[in-house]
């Protein structure tokens, strides 16, 4: 094992709404607490390989806005103002190139911002830097990046998760105290788990996707990263609610997400109660994951939550549903990148016609998982197999929804693993395509459900040293109880080791 030392103490140390309450009391500027995260990034990332782009001067300038305002007296702009946050290549930058970790986007400038980054400013949250990812978000390791491979900072020579392992490195790593991801198929969630930090995936629609450049647009769905419950709740209220751009997005008003993180803080889920699946407990587990899990569960029920077993049988063939809907949509999506309109172009030197041009573009321009799905989609889409995969596909679809539905007729909340086991080595599973798959087998169903999850920290696991992540899954649009209970975890463990 390589180690790392993570921060414990300073300003890169502390979780974000505790920087924002100094900031606001003048203790210390914004401009401090971003010029702290800055060097921090200078100093480490080198190893993480967190950051495709860092951007000091927008950054501090953005800084010096929330404290000429604090020093005017005025009303902050949001619950978070002055904390800086590391942002997912996927969401559109105008004063940052955003190239999704592809070559076929090297250097793209967008003419606008993402509805989440406009969001960003109007709340005045500096943003650090744009973060690796797996390219076009496909992938669990972020080792698919055209650009870089980001390290696990408890052990660099372990995969951070993916598809958004950059932005969770960064969090670990104490780079940055906020974060933006999208979960496609528990991009999100599962480098949560892997690294040890907060990840959700919020309700389908809940978050606009406006400018964000599409995998799956049926699955995709942005959502917040921090160290901390309650700070993760922050910035979703931040970054949710409903944006006339995006025809997804829906209009629909939530509880408070942060009064939720802050009542389940206090530890007591009476009243509670929270589903354990029985699909979940699969062969295979980690050791050191599920003694971790399972310690979850005792914690909660020590708590006043009931533990309660339901039974999920259409997530048998959550695996096989799930990447024929994706790499159909992946198909669809990616078909825009064409070397034509814009990026990148090979092959145009006169002796080529538009369609080899085309042709020798996206062959050097996309990386071979991307490739992978691309001709996989293309293929369950084509004339003859739509009907036999990509129908049947969304049957499934609508089977598992259903099994949720059910579930949630005996519980509020299900709890679970994340991941089947703590973080793996870099370029163990990069050759074995149907193992990478495999790892999400647990967080796949939300997405094609539409259901709000959280991935929160429970602890090391004893075979590996390594975090182990506790998923927690909502019904549509009660996304409050993912904080509630997920506070309460955090609390419980805090509790345990103090």
């Amino acid at each position: 094992m390589t180690t790392y030392t993570l921060p414990t103490e300073g300003l890169v140390s502390k979780p974000a709404h505790e920087l924002a309450a100094m900031i606001q009391a003048g203790e210390i500027t914004s401009r401090e607490v971003t010029q702290a995260f800055l060097d921090r990034i200078a100093e480490t990332d080198g190893e993480i390989g967190a950051f495709l782009h860092v951007g000091p001067e927008e950054a501090l300038a953005a800084a010096d806005a929330v404290d000429a305002q604090v020093n005017e007296g005025g009303t902050p702009a949001s619950a978070l103002a002055g904390v800086p946050l590391a942002l997912k290549d996927l969401l559109v930058t105008t004063d940052a190139p955003t190239t999704a970790a592809s070559k076929m986007l090297e250097g793209y400038m967008s003419p606008y911002d993402a509805t989440v980054v406009k969001k960003l400013r109007e709340a005045g949250i500096p943003i650090l830097g744009k973060t690796n990812l797996d390219e076009f978000a496909m992938g669990s390791s972020t080792e698919n990046s055209a650009y870089k491979k980001t390290k696990n900072p408890h052990d660099l020579e372990r995969v951070p998760g993916g598809s958004g392992g950059g932005t969770a490195a960064a969090l670990a790593a104490g780079q940055a105290p906020l974060g933006i991801g999208t979960d496609t198929g528990g991009s999100i969630r599962q480098p949560a788990s892997l690294t040890g930090t907060v990840g959700v995936k919020p309700t389908y629609g809940g978050v606009s996707r406006y400018g964000v450049i599409a995998c799956a647009s049926s699955l995709d769905q942005v959502g917040p990263c921090a160290n901390t419950v309650l700070d993760t709740a922050l910035l979703h209220e931040i970054i949710g609610g409903h944006d006339e751009f995006d025809a997804t997005s829906v209009d629909k008003q939530m509880p408070s997400l942060a009064d939720a993180a802050r009542e389940g803080a206090k530890g007591d889920l009476s009243g509670v109660k929270i589903g354990r699946i029985k699909q979940f407990n699969r062969p295979g587990t980690q050791d050191g994951v599920r003694e971790r899990i399972d310690a979850a569960y005792e914690q909660l029920a020590a708590q006043g939550a009931e533990i309660v077993e339901v039974d999920c049988p259409s997530f048998d063939d959550v695996m096989g549903a799930y990447y024929i809907i994706q790499m159909s949509e992946v198909s669809s999506n990616l078909a825009r990148f064409d070397g034509m309109r814009y990026g990148l172009r090979t092959g145009d030197d006169g002796t080529h016609s538009a369609e080899e041009v085309m042709a020798i573009t996206r062959g050097e321009g996309f990386g071979s998982e991307v490739k992978r799905r691309i001709i996989l989609g293309t293929y369950a889409l084509s004339v003859g197999y739509y009907d036999a995969y990509y129908l049947q596909a969304q049957r499934v679809r609508t089977l598992i929804a259903q099994d949720f539905e059910r579930a949630f007729e005996l519980c509020d909340v299900i709890a679970g693993p994340a991941v089947p086991s703590t973080a793996f080595k870099l370029g163990e599973k990069v050759d074995d395509p149907l193992a990478m798959y495999n790892f999400d087998l647990f967080t796949l169903p939300l997405n094609l459900a539409g259901l709000p999850g959280m991935s929160v920290p429970v602890g090391m696991a004893s075979d590996t040293g390594l975090p182990v992540g506790l998923q927690l899954i909502a019904p549509a649009f009660a996304d409050d109880r993912i904080y509630r209970v997920g506070a309460a975890v955090e609390a419980g463990l805090a509790a345990s080791e103090n």
